[in-house]
């Protein structure tokens, strides 16, 4: 763990033995179910810890404080639950919310939770287009991530549906994204969203070009967005 100790540490961030020992239960359930779901192609040990809980850690710098002591995450696309769960691991008072639409990798998620006893957890099994229109969700969350999903027109509208106007939308991207975002200019409008920054991640071991895309909510998204599924990614705005 030494690893991703010292790398935390140049964030700012400081867990405890039982949350380092959560991560580790974490690191062997991964592993242990990736071999009959498809859950991630990094397993390596020290891969992962930097990787996966490292880079889940990266977004720190730019999740509000207040999001840390008792706000309302989701993490839209969670997959093996990266980067969600480890931040849930680290801010144990922030509310977290794991969308995926494929159900062998919600039940995961779902049996992370009840292993690592992760409380004001919800996993979410459905199309991050459909759980859009739910009125629970949309518009219902502080801070809204996804990390490598898709293009950055495609992120808008798989994302910004879900932030509430004033929060926060962070897309984990990695290398020369000028032109998707360019690209993206016109939905980041459409969609009731604006550019903040573009923080580059300077942490040792992540120094490989990779990007955090923060994203504000200024307006509400028109209630025809996001569009059914398969037409997004077909047809980006």
């Amino acid at each position: 763990m030494e690893t991703l100790i010292s790398g935390i540490s140049q964030l700012g961030i400081s867990l405890t033995h039982e949350q380092l020992e959560q991560l580790q239960t974490y690191y062997q359930e991964l592993i242990c179910w990736n071999s009959r779901v498809n859950l991630t192609a990094i397993v390596e040990y020290e891969d992962v810890l930097v990787k996966h809980f490292l880079d889940s850690y990266s977004v720190s710098p730019v999740l509000p404080e207040e999001v840390k002591s008792g706000g309302r995450l989701i993490d839209i696309g969670s997959g093996g639950g990266v980067p969600g769960i480890p931040l849930k691991v680290a801010f144990p008072h922030m509310g977290l919310t794991l969308l995926d639409s494929v159900g062998k990798k919600t039940r995961f998620l779902q049996h992370m939770v009840e292993t690592l006893k992760l409380n004001d957890v919800e996993v979410c099994t459905g199309r991050a287009e459909e759980l859009a229109h739910q009125p629970r969700l949309r518009e219902g969350f502080d801070f809204v991530i996804s990390r490598g999903v898709a293009t950055m027109r495609v992120l808008m509208e798989l994302t910004l549906p879900y932030c509430r106007i004033g929060g926060t939308v962070v897309n984990m991207k990695k290398g020369d994204i000028a032109q998707e975002m360019a690209d993206a200019s016109h939905s980041l409008e459409v969609l009731g969203g604006r550019l903040v920054e573009t923080v580059e991640v300077n942490v040792e071991g992540l120094r490989d070009g990779r990007l955090l895309v923060v994203i504000e909510k200024v307006n509400p998204t028109p209630a025809k967005f996001p569009r059914r599924p398969g037409l997004v990614v077909k047809h980006p705005l």
